[in-house]
């Protein structure tokens, strides 16, 4: 972002940073430095998401010849508590003082982010995620902090046996999750421009004759029937396992063929017990409402068997965070792939991390009402 700009990171932080750390730094430069330690926490439990910080932290310790002293006391992808410090940061204050801000805007973010990944990826275990999140992020540096903080969580429930994020949906930060290139085949668009689901799932096979193919099948508010007639167009491709249709039905209407009586049928027939244990009006919609209810995935499951297709694969999207998932886990609902996107992101209110420095010249002192951000012994140190 600097390259072949020496200064351009002194105006960034400038620029960027809150007014009044600006003159702390003024000040602390005029009436002599001292070497300060901060504490790092937000308030809420989340999954350690610290590295675009720390390197963030060690470009600004290079650009300004100094060291910082980073204790990181929650790894990467390890669950912190409310309150409970990330990563004390020592150094000189005139060094430091100016940092907070932007600092703290690249670890919160991505600690929450990653808790909600961490979380989706548990209620459904069995089930695959794919990171659909960059259209709902506010440009690039968002599109990169959601993409890492997706994977530090996906990693976190695959330490506990989960199958977590396969992929993303972009080239751009595709390499969080290990691949060369994001995933994906056709938006609704395709399909309106193409006059039908299959015509659309037509076009793309063409395009691209070795990807699996993947076709969105609510546009004409038809997911049977449409799903069915691309399952009959490539037979071969649907008995392979290479064909997928995924289902986005809008909260605005029922899948093709049910209503609130039909889906409590649907569950009676494949889950019978998850209608007796729901504990709120919210599962009850996840169960057998509107959108893509776990009814609307039992019910295209349960069609495409019928028909002979057992192999072709279900991917659903619209509306998955962590409540809907665990009521799709409760009645086994037969979905290989959940798209997520504005979840990851989600509860902007808690994403805040906060610093608070806690010692000066190695003398402990912090504000009355955080002496539990007190450094405790044995902290492990490194150099930034």
């Amino acid at each position: 972002m600097n390259e072949g700009d020496p200064g351009g990171l002194a105006r960034e932080i400038a620029g960027r940073t809150d007014v009044y750390f600006n003159r702390t730094r003024a000040v602390v430069e005029r009436f002599g430095d001292k070497r300060v330690t901060y504490a790092i926490f937000l308030r809420r439990p989340v999954i350690s998401a610290p590295r675009l910080m720390l390197e963030w932290l060690a470009e600004v310790a290079a650009e300004r010849g100094t060291t910082f002293d980073i204790d990181v006391t929650h790894p990467e992808g390890s669950w912190t508590g409310a309150g409970e410090p990330l990563a004390y940061i020592a150094g000189s204050f005139a060094k430091l003082a100016d940092l907070e801000t932007i600092l703290l805007q690249k670890l919160g973010p991505a600690c929450v982010a990653a808790h909600n990944a961490y979380q989706m990826a548990l209620a459904l275990p069995e089930v695959g995620f794919l990171a659909m999140d960059a259209r709902h992020c506010a440009g690039a540096e968002m599109q990169q902090m959601m993409a890492y903080a997706a994977s530090v969580g996906s990693r976190a429930a695959q330490a506990e046996g989960a199958k977590g994020f396969i992929g993303n949906a972009n080239d751009f930060t595709a390499h969080w999750f290990g691949n060369s290139a994001g995933r994906g085949t056709m938006p609704h668009a395709l399909i309106g421009y193409a006059g039908s689901t299959v015509r659309a799932a037509e076009m793309f096979h063409e395009t691209f004759p070795d990807e699996m193919l993947t076709v969105l099948v609510d546009y004409y508010g038809r997911e049977i029937t449409d799903g069915l007639a691309v399952c009959r167009r490539f037979p071969d491709l649907a008995a392979a396992g290479q064909l997928a249709l995924r289902l986005d039905t809008h909260g605005g209407r029922f899948l093709e063929g049910l209503d609130p009586a039909e889906s409590y049928a649907v569950l009676e027939r494949h889950a019978p017990g998850a209608i007796r244990r729901y504990r709120s009006e919210t599962e009850l919609r996840y169960l057998v409402g509107t959108g893509v209810s776990a009814a609307a995935v039992w019910r295209m499951r349960e069609a495409l068997n019928e028909a002979g297709f057992p192999a072709v694969r279900l991917v659903a999207s619209s509306g998955f965070g962590v409540a809907k998932c665990r009521v799709m886990s409760d009645c086994r609902a037969p979905v290989d792939v959940v798209g997520t996107g504005s979840f990851i992101p989600d509860i902007w209110s808690e994403t805040y991390a906060t610093a608070d420095i806690v010692e000066y010249d190695g003398t402990p002192m912090v504000k009355v009402g955080r002496e539990f951000l007190l450094r405790r012994n044995g902290a492990r140190r490194k150099g930034a």
